[in-house]
């Protein structure tokens, strides 16, 4: 149903009766309406909820997804009623009515929907307006107070709402629209201040949810200074650019310096509030494209950077990586490919309007992700049951998008080898042709997990030190029910007591300590260390990981514990599946059987089929164990309006644990993941690494073969030396020889320190490269350097000598 001759009256008639809404705080001056604008951006906005008319099989297949859930809908929904659903009472707060207007956008969206099961009911239109009628009455109108969760009445219900009536276009009587815009126009009265707590300024995601509401609810109302005021907010004109969405910046929300991305203050969450944000952004552009007042363009690139700085290092197979992904892990209507689908449409939708050749390298990117992803493949749009709100699910709009974009086939690129750290978020990542591989940290910048609102009720130990690996020909690992059904104090990475989790606190809790971080030696090459100390403060440990082409090695240390509980430390709790049936052989013997677990004294090798190898470089015991787990959704989240279904669901798992009894004192472990390898590439492993240190002060591995060039990664948690390099304070360090000559990299993982003296027994003649951060102090008898790190926050320095 296109806009048509009366929209655009409509909305030029709205905007004389629109000037008489408040729009909180300081008076504005209204300008001259732009009528043609405002039917632009409602029409755009429209086209963003039910697509483009283009049909192919894949769009008669979203379509169908569609109709299965909002033929139900509509078929529960009384609305000679005042209780429009039987599941869903009415009453004050924010329990239960956001659903209601999530499941009336589904059945609107659907009757807009050409060739829907629902388009066709000549009764449907009056029937969403009926009903948005009695919840206008009854639940949300500009006099309904906030009770409960500021976001449903300020951000989920007015996108809800007004993706409702620009579905249903000139079927809705202005005089209708009118009073039902009033309450949006109250709840986001001001897109740069939340509207339940006077004062506070939104950042991230919420700042850019309002800013795309307040245009779009502008232009419904026939309101320019509204859409103006909701344009500026991307900015943050009125506060002086404190909280522009496209700053980058070194503390609090939003976009970093390094491109890591935070929400809340303290959780890394490039997988959910930053797609969030994107997709807002995306959104802004679209709708106000070949309007007066389009995004500026030194604006617009900036989010285009984004895409490939923020969010693409994180997006394996068409998934966005655990890490990254804060409480949204526990969501059954967000996987991790659920998360990656929306960053694929965002990067779609923002190549739609880009100029070459950023237009170019977008849409090849979405090409090759989109090819990329066969465990959920994009353009297969089923299950839209599981959603209820949070992502945007790929719907109509999503596949007649990227089925055009494929069609002008753009180029995509190659797969090469990153490594990337991004210390202030504690996150990293490791990508290589044949796998990928992220690390969850923790400090006393960033929090270990979040778990609000009733969802993550099984992530105590996601920030401290779980490995996290990605392989082409496991894609589902972590979408396919991993997280109600794992035993998630068993996360691979984490040395953790057999004991009960800690409870929740209020807010999401940091570390104590602030040694958390690492350094970048090369494309193929990082060193990353933990200061690890559990939440009651009782278990302590010292944790480093190597990261290399094919291999992560993994060493411990200083582990200690007096609370009596037995301490364990996880190579590996892989989901296999629904009854998997992948051999797991040690040593060239087998071990498959179900529910029983195995000790291995001596073991020095193990592989699982299909997944990789493990070699231990200790002589501690190994333990296997392959059980049957089953959980629901609902176990791991119960929030009002996000909680899974009580479903069960059975997934076996293989797990390999280092168990360090009761009371270690001093314990150590050292072993080495290679993602993807064969038996025979892991049982040749054994004598690739050689561990020069592995206590409580340093550790420290060779990563080659080569006992004069090889390159060595060190954690150093103190002053202290290896070889022939010594530090003056905790540092994470790399050297070795290079084509150019010697190499060094050095990094401040605790972000506390002003300079670290690096002295190097050899003397070294002549500076072949250095960051202006060096200084050269000595070359003879010893070469001595001062690495200045304060206010680096974490990053990598590095100096060629010869």
């Amino acid at each position: 149903m296109p806009l048509n001759r009366r929209d655009l009256l409509r909305y030029g008639a709205l905007a004389t009766a629109a000037t008489a809404l408040p729009l909180g705080g300081n008076s504005v001056v209204f300008g001259a309406p732009a009528v043609s604008d405002f039917a632009k951006i409602v029409a755009a906005y429209r086209e963003l909820q039910i697509g483009q008319k283009l049909f192919s099989p894949k769009r008669n297949q979203a379509v169908a997804a569609l109709d299965q859930v909002a033929v139900g809908y509509d078929s529960a929904m009384n609305v000679a009623a005042d209780q429009l659903w039987p599941d869903l009472p009415v009453g004050p707060g924010s329990t239960y009515f956001p659903l209601m207007y999530y499941r009336l956008r589904t059945i609107a969206v659907d009757w807009a929907t050409p060739g829907s099961a629902l388009s066709g009911r000549p009764d449907q239109p009056q029937r969403i307006i009926t009903a948005l009628n009695t919840l206008y009455r009854l639940q949300y109108n500009e006099n309904t107070a906030e009770l409960g969760n500021w976001y449903v009445y300020e951000i989920g219900v007015p996108y809800w709402l007004l993706q409702i009536l620009v579905c249903l276009g000139d079927a809705l009587p202005a005089a209708d629209l009118q009073r039902l815009l009033r309450p949006v126009l109250r709840f986001v009265a001001d897109p740069n201040q939340r509207t339940a707590t006077r004062g506070l300024v939104e950042t991230g995601a919420n700042r850019a949810d309002k800013s795309l509401i307040a245009v779009v609810s502008g232009a419904l109302a026939g309101d320019a200074a509204r859409i103006a005021t909701g344009l500026a907010a991307v900015t943050d004109t009125v506060g002086g650019g404190a909280a522009s969405l496209v700053a980058r910046v070194t503390t609090g929300d939003g976009y970093h310096t390094d491109g890591s991305f935070i929400q809340h203050g303290t959780v890394p969450y490039s997988g959910h509030y930053g797609l969030v944000l994107l997709t807002a952004a995306a959104g802004l552009m679209h709708v106000t494209n070949g309007t007066a007042t389009p995004l500026p363009a030194d604006v617009r690139q900036r989010f285009y950077d984004t895409v490939t700085d923020v969010y693409a290092p994180f997006l394996f197979a068409g998934s966005m990586m655990e890490p990254v992904r804060g409480r949204m892990l526990s969501r059954q209507g967000e996987t991790g490919h659920d998360a990656g689908h929306q960053f694929i449409a965002a990067t779609v939708l923002l190549s739609r309007n880009a100029p070459e050749p950023v237009r170019g390298t977008l849409a090849g990117l979405a090409a090759k992700w989109i090819r990329e992803g066969t465990w959920a493949p994009y353009l297969d749009v089923s299950g839209v049951q599981r959603f209820s709100g949070g992502l945007q699910m790929v719907g109509v709009p999503e596949v007649e998008y990227a089925e055009q974009l494929l069609a002008s086939r753009p180029r995509r690129p190659a797969t090469t080898a990153v490594h990337r750290p991004f210390p202030q978020q504690d996150r990293m990542v490791h990508v290589t042709e044949d796998w990928s591989a992220a690390l969850g940290l923790s400090s006393t910048r960033i929090c270990r997990y979040e778990a609000i609102n009733g969802q993550n009720l099984h992530g105590w130990y996601v920030g401290d030190g779980s490995l996290y690996t990605f392989l082409p020909g496991d894609q589902g690992h972590y979408s396919d029910a991993y997280w109600p059904t794992v035993d998630a104090t068993l996360l691979p990475g984490t040395t953790e007591k057999d004991a009960a989790p800690p409870a929740f606190p209020a807010n999401p809790p940091p570390a104590t300590t602030s040694f958390a971080g690492g350094a970048r030696w090369d494309d193929g090459h990082g060193a990353y260390g933990l200061d690890f100390v559990s939440q009651d403060g009782t278990l302590r440990a010292k944790k480093s990981w190597f990261f290399t082409p094919d291999a992560v090695v993994c060493l411990g240390a200083g582990i200690t514990d007096a609370s009596g509980a037995r301490v364990r430390t996880t190579i590996e709790n892989r989901n296999l599946g629904e009854n998997g049936s992948a051999a797991l052989i040690a040593d060239g013997r087998r071990y498959t059987t179900l529910g029983q677990s195995v000790t291995l004294p001596r073991a020095d090798w193990l592989h699982l089929a299909g997944i990789g190898g493990y070699v231990l470089l200790g002589d501690a015991p190994v333990t296997v164990r392959r059980e049957d787990r089953t959980g629901t959704w609902l176990g791991i989240d119960i929030g009002a309006n996000t909680h899974g279904t009580n479903v069960p669901y059975t997934r076996r798992f293989q797990q390999i644990v280092l168990d360090h009894g009761p009371n270690p004192a001093g314990a150590t472990y050292a072993y080495a993941v290679l993602p993807g390898a064969t038996a025979w590439q892991t049982r040749h492993g054994c004598e690739r690494w050689r561990v020069l240190a592995n206590t409580p002060g340093v550790q420290a591995v060779r990563l080659g073969d080569d006992e004069d060039s090889g390159t060595v990664a060190a954690t150093f948690f103190a002053a202290g030396s290896v070889g022939p390099v010594g530090v003056s304070a905790p540092a994470t360090v790399l050297w070795g020889e290079t084509e150019r000559g010697w190499r060094l990299a050095v990094a401040d993982p605790t972000q506390t320190l002003d300079t670290i003296r690096v002295t190097v027994d050899r003397p070294r003649r002549r500076l072949a490269q250095s960051d202006p951060t060096v200084t050269v102090v000595a070359t003879e008898p010893k070469l001595v350097l001062d690495i200045k790190v304060a206010g680096s926050l974490g990053a990598t320095h590095t100096v060629t000598v010869r």
